[in-house]
């Protein structure tokens, strides 16, 4: 409802799955280009943010706030979000998706930290 297209990989039957292949399906999409985030889920957020993070060139957050979502975007430059499907959260969702479109990343020290971040990535392959 806010005008942004959505490709859902999603689980559409009720056998289970393994969140690491739903975050490599993700991950390869959003890496083929022309999206402004993934967004992942599974129970906690925990397991799939995990997977995300292993392939390169993805930076996935684990928000479980507004303020974590903001801070994701402004300081961390996070390309996904991971969110649990069996958690409780006191904002909703919808809302914490949204902090997160609405901020912007602050460059500057936040992206050499950045660059040290992906780095890592060519360090221990």
């Amino acid at each position: 409802n806010k005008g942004y297209e959505i490709i859902d990989f999603g689980v559409s039957a009720e056998e289970s799955v393994d969140y690491p292949d739903m975050a490599q399906m993700a991950c390869e999409e959003f890496l083929k280009g022309g999206y402004l985030l993934g967004i992942v889920l599974c129970g906690t957020g925990i397991g799939i943010s995990m997977a995300a993070n292993k392939i390169k060139g993805i930076r996935c957050a684990l928000i479980q706030d507004k303020f974590a979502a903001k801070m994701a975007k402004e300081h961390n430059d996070a390309n996904f979000l991971a969110l649990g499907g069996r958690m409780t959260y006191k904002e909703p969702p919808e809302e914490m998706i949204q902090e997160f479109l609405d901020s912007r990343f602050g460059g500057d020290r936040h992206q050499r930290r950045v660059d040290k971040i992906m780095a890592l990535e060519m360090e221990y392959v």
